[in-house]
């Protein structure tokens, strides 16, 4: 059959930056069997050819109403496929799906019938949260950075914000690149609706949402944007703890200092 990527080469690329991520989640380990997921809105790039493509699937429930993915199309990695065989074979490891105009069931259209990540619902809701806001963010990450679960096993840095300004003031690029902080969920079971609903209700005020003992949901312009909030807050984690297995507490930067990152390069916290 023929592959959708076929002479589309905006598309390539886009799926091409979600194979070079998914082999960056595989090699930091934060991607244990068929650990994390990715799911990117491609609608833009699809041409009228696209949209008469028939279904290669049944149509499958979402499991809620999401009127804002009307007529949109998702790449989504599939379910319990590898992220280190995503990165060599993006079409064979997930697959492109149509929303409905029921707003609450998709089809896979291409290249296989591949089923999507069982998080898909979580990931639709908050793109859906996204479009309903105007955003211009595509592309949802959920990971799992070994330093960052770590530190959810810890009740005190379960408190609002208490992680955000502790990783902010291990490195000024940390507050730059991932400015808006880091969101806490406490414990859910995975895949569920309660945890979809929790993620959306954070990503009012952050773009990158931490799911305690589980690992990072983030957002972005692109998958690669999303990739490095999350890359940048596991390296002030890993700072953190090499300072503590070195038998001290990491200074971190003062609040005066971090309130000076925010002014000097208009952060918005």
């Amino acid at each position: 059959m023929k592959s959708i990527l076929n002479n589309r080469p905006a598309l390539v690329k886009e799926i091409n930056e979600v194979a070079e991520v998914a082999g960056y989640l595989w090699q930091k380990g934060w991607a244990e069997r068929n650990g994390g997921n990715i799911v990117v809105n491609i609608t833009d790039l699809v041409d009228d050819e696209i949209k008469q493509m028939a279904p290669i699937s049944d149509v499958t429930p979402i499991g809620t109403t999401l009127p804002y993915l009307k007529g949109c199309y998702f790449y989504c990695k599939g379910t319990n496929m590898r992220m280190r065989d995503l990165a060599r074979w993006p079409m064979e490891n997930g697959s492109v799906i149509r929303i409905l105009d029921d707003c609450a069931s998709y089809v896979i259209i291409a290249d296989a019938p591949v089923k999507p990540t069982s998080e898909l619902p979580s990931h639709l809701c908050m793109h859906n949260y996204l479009l309903s806001k105007g955003s211009s963010y595509k592309a949802s990450l959920h990971t799992h950075p070994i330093d960052l679960i770590a530190m959810t096993h810890h009740k005190p840095f379960l408190q609002k914000d208490v992680l955000t300004n502790l990783l902010w003031s291990m490195i000024p690029e940390t507050k730059a690149f991932c400015p808006r902080g880091l969101g806490i969920i406490p414990y859910a079971l995975p895949s569920s609706m309660e945890l979809a609903e929790a993620t959306i209700q954070e990503l009012e005020e952050y773009d990158v949402v931490m799911w305690e003992k589980h690992g990072v949901c983030a957002v972005g312009e692109d998958i690669m944007a999303a990739f490095d909030q999350v890359d940048v807050l596991s390296k002030s984690a890993q700072i953190y703890i090499n300072a503590r297995s070195m038998g001290f507490m990491p200074d971190g930067m003062s609040q005066e200092q971090m309130k000076e990152m925010t002014v000097a390069f208009n952060l918005p916290k």
